[in-house]
């Protein structure tokens, strides 16, 4: 056995980056065959003609997990993203994740309006036809439910997909107006320090927005993807605060009002905040965490011949970009640093990528992302130390996979 073959084999199979441009090296370079040409039945009469709006091939079978189990009912539940179904950092606008506190209201953009009051020189009101008018910006974040993972924090793991264990995060281009544009037409008293953002929807979800980071990268987002919001994103409007728990970025918005104090709504007391382990509580905590998880392989898969696979996925941190992503096969005894396979932007979300030698090995497939701030993912036993028993939220420890002799990949805690 070769030296290279001996230190594939202490770090669990993983290959270096370098492995990554040389094909032939992992034995996936293809020869050239001339194929035969099929004689399938969509092969002998045209297809369907185009239709007013795409749809996904009835063969790839894509769709949202339901989160489920809330006490009332499918309205104010959830729906996780299928990470383990995706590639690349934007999730389509259908897979997005939704969470919602009062189900999805139909609202008519002709109907609806945004107010800028409280501590401003003067009140203004803007129709979407208004807001339409305005410059814009377009940037690519993700989003992510301060509750997501919540169910690597219970004593027992789960067996689950990466989709249903972490799926409260998505990746998107959101276009809209800058805030600051908005507050500094209205005219903001010096004194006032927090923006109240008050959402349309039965539950009128209202959250305290500080007023530094309210003038920072804020947005009143109206674009999706290129296209207007969906219902469940805030059409017609939502604020959309990049880095911050997403609970913050307040859906079909309808008012902004400007004052000294945060308001301490419901919303941000008895949920969003975090239950420290001293016994304290700690509000406005908003920015996530630096986080990241493999969703390929990943929980519920099996691995079904041995070879050479690629280790994928996703990474990001709301203090900033993804500086690097390692991954270990050895429940993190050694580490390999990933190929980032995308310009790594603030607060969006960043692919990795590294080759793996399966030969039949159990192995525990792990990776730590490191942020531009010098933050580090912590392990979960870290993560959870901070927190309450009874806290959830922001939780961002590693997620681990183990891969047994057969194949089969599971979710397990180490």
């Amino acid at each position: 056995m070769d030296k290279d073959s001996i230190n594939q084999l202490i770090k669990g199979g993983l290959l270096p980056r370098r492995a990554v441009l040389k094909a032939s090296a992992l034995g996936l370079a293809g020869s050239f065959v001339v194929p035969a040409r099929a004689s399938q039945d969509w092969m002998t009469h045209a297809g369907e003609p185009q239709g007013e709006y795409g749809q996904p091939s009835p063969f790839a079978r894509l769709k949202r997990e339901q989160t489920g189990g809330h006490p009332l009912g499918q309205a104010a539940g959830s729906s996780s993203t299928p990470l383990q179904d995706l590639n690349g950092t934007i999730t389509p606008n259908s897979l997005h994740f939704e969470r919602h506190h009062s189900g999805i209201p139909a609202i008519d953009p002709a109907l609806h309006t945004l107010t800028i009051f409280g501590d401003v020189r003067q009140q203004l009101q803007f129709s979407y036809e208004d807001l339409l008018a305005y410059p814009m910006e377009t940037h690519q974040y993700f989003l992510e439910c301060s509750g997501n993972s919540f169910r690597n924090t219970l004593n027992q793991p789960l067996d689950l997909t990466a989709g249903s264990l972490n799926g409260l995060v998505s990746g998107a281009e959101w276009t809209g107006v800058p805030l600051h544009y908005l507050l500094d037409e209205a005219g903001v008293d010096s004194a006032a320090r927090w923006v109240i953002a008050e959402g349309a929807d039965a539950a009128g979800m209202t959250r305290s927005l500080p007023m530094a980071l309210a003038l920072d990268n804020v947005m009143v987002a109206l674009y999706q993807n290129g296209e207007p919001l969906r219902p469940a994103q805030g059409y017609p409007m939502r604020l959309f605060v990049p880095g911050s728990e997403g609970n913050i970025s307040v859906k079909w918005l309808q008012s902004l009002k400007v004052q000294a104090m945060p308001a301490y709504t419901r919303d941000e007391t008895a949920k969003y905040t975090d239950l420290l382990a001293n016994g304290q509580a700690e509000m406005f905590s908003l920015a996530m965490g630096v986080k990241s998880l493999i969703t390929s392989p990943s929980g519920k898969m099996t691995l079904n011949r041995k070879g050479i696979y690629e280790v994928s996925g996703l990474a990001w941190s709301g203090a900033g970009a993804i500086r690097g992503v390692e991954i270990s096969a050895d429940g993190g005894v050694t580490w390999e640093p990933a190929v980032l396979q995308s310009d790594a932007r603030p607060m969006a979300l960043t692919r990795f990528r590294l080759p793996w030698r399966w030969v039949g090995q159990s192995s525990i497939l792990q990776s730590r992302a490191t942020d531009t701030q010098g933050n580090i993912q912590p392990t979960r036993t870290v993560a959870l130390a901070r927190y309450s028993a009874a806290g959830f939220y922001h939780y961002n420890g590693i997620q681990s996979w183990h891969v047994s002799n057969a194949g089969v990949v599971k979710n397990v805690y180490v």
